[in-house]
């Protein structure tokens, strides 16, 4: 049997975003699996995010491999909370844009 994961969505894209916590994220790529919209992209954390992180934090990603999760199709995320499920880290929270 499949699963309509339309029917999930909560609301029309654009409303509600992904937010990914940079300090608990270690970019296991759950997220991406599980998203209907392909909403996330998992790559190496960049400069600028990095040089916001704490010691530890920093620390933390050089052990996993310096990779995180963006949302660069946030606006194509119809909140259907399968992301946020999906997160071992629970790095992720849905937010309204507007």
């Amino acid at each position: 049997m499949t699963r309509n994961t339309t029917a999930a969505c909560k609301q029309p894209p654009g409303v509600i975003a992904p937010s990914v916590d940079f300090t608990r994220c270690e970019g296991k790529a759950d997220c991406a699996v599980v998203c209907p919209e392909n909403v996330f992209e998992i790559r190496r954390i960049d400069t600028s995010d990095y040089e916001k992180l704490g010691l530890m934090n920093r620390f933390k990603l050089r052990v996993h491999g310096m990779k995180v999760a963006y949302a660069p199709n946030a606006q194509a995320c119809r909140a259907c909370g399968l992301c946020v499920s999906a997160c071992p880290e629970h790095a992720i929270t849905l937010a309204r844009t507007c």
